[in-house]
């Protein structure tokens, strides 16, 4: 079934932050669609594979937004289901983060207050017919984000964490993108093994030589239980994605080897996980 969902509210009340939020949900997201262009796209809609939409519909769209509810109707009209989250602050904090921001107010016709305002009434009758308002004014991301998730998420979704885990060689740099990182040169390394030194961790020799250590099978116990306790916790915060780099010299052995085993230990801990190993093609 279809969720169609419109976004709208004052400029600065969090509609960008919001949109985020809704894509990490699986929403299919368009910003500032011109609201004539509501119902075809709907329609589209319905035939697509896509089942969470999201549009964004606000004072952006200047005279075309005088159409919105005529595209309401002619939704109704038609039997579409649809729902209006409707996002507001107060005036004060608004022109805080106007003068924060240092952007102009989207009607720019005076003063920010004046602006502000003026959208606040220009935008009356479409808050009315809101299914969802949320006051901004005195919410942080984490407390918005909890919200939203409380009213278009699930609770597989609320507690969904993908995880990268990533191999890497010290000497082609650290990964951008990492959240964490493990550094694995104290393992055995299997570079200095003749037999071995051209394979690499996907390769079964060489992840006995790696893992046949007691030192790695220590460094496993304890690197998992960490593991273990941290992923709760940055569930708790809201986080959506989370990346591991396991390091070593070259990123062809140590580093493949318990990039492997820890996929396989998130994912048999329920966890979607994927490994990626992004040296093990360098020389």
């Amino acid at each position: 079934m279809l969720r169609f969902l419109i976004v709208t509210g004052l400029s600065g009340a969090g509609k960008t932050t919001a949109v985020r939020i809704l894509e990490d949900l699986g929403f299919f997201v368009v910003d500032n669609l011109p609201p004539t262009l509501i119902p075809k796209f709907a329609e589209l809609c319905e035939h697509s594979a896509a089942k969470k939409i999201a549009l964004v519909v606000d004072i952006r769209g200047r005279e075309f937004f005088d159409k919105v509810f005529d595209a309401l109707q002619d939704l109704d009209d038609k039997n579409v289901g649809y729902e209006i989250l409707f996002l507001e602050a107060s005036d004060e904090v608004l022109v805080q983060r106007y003068k924060a921001s240092r952007r102009r107010h989207p009607l720019s016709g005076g003063e920010i207050l004046e602006d502000i305002r003026a959208e606040r009434e220009r935008l009356r009758e479409l808050r009315g017919r809101a299914n969802k308002i949320i006051d901004t004014s005195n919410l942080s991301v984490k407390e918005l984000k909890k919200e939203i998730y409380s009213a278009y998420g699930d609770e597989r979704q609320d507690n969904d964490l993908f995880i990268t885990v990533i191999s890497f060689g010290y000497k082609h740099g650290i990964p951008l993108d990492a959240d964490l990182v493990m550094d694995v040169r104290f393992l055995p390394n299997p570079y200095y093994v003749p037999e071995l030194r051209s394979l690499t961790g996907n390769d079964p020799a060489v992840q006995q030589h790696v893992c046949s250590s007691e030192v790695t099978s220590e460094f496993k116990d304890k690197y998992a239980e960490l593991i273990e306790f941290l992923i709760p916790h940055y569930i708790k915060e809201g986080k959506a994605t989370l990346t591991i780099a396991i390091g070593c010299t070259g990123g062809m052995h140590r580093s493949v080897t318990l990039a492997n085993w820890l996929g396989e230990f998130l994912r048999k801990k329920g966890y979607k996980a994927a490994v990626r190993h992004r040296d093990i093609k360098e020389d």
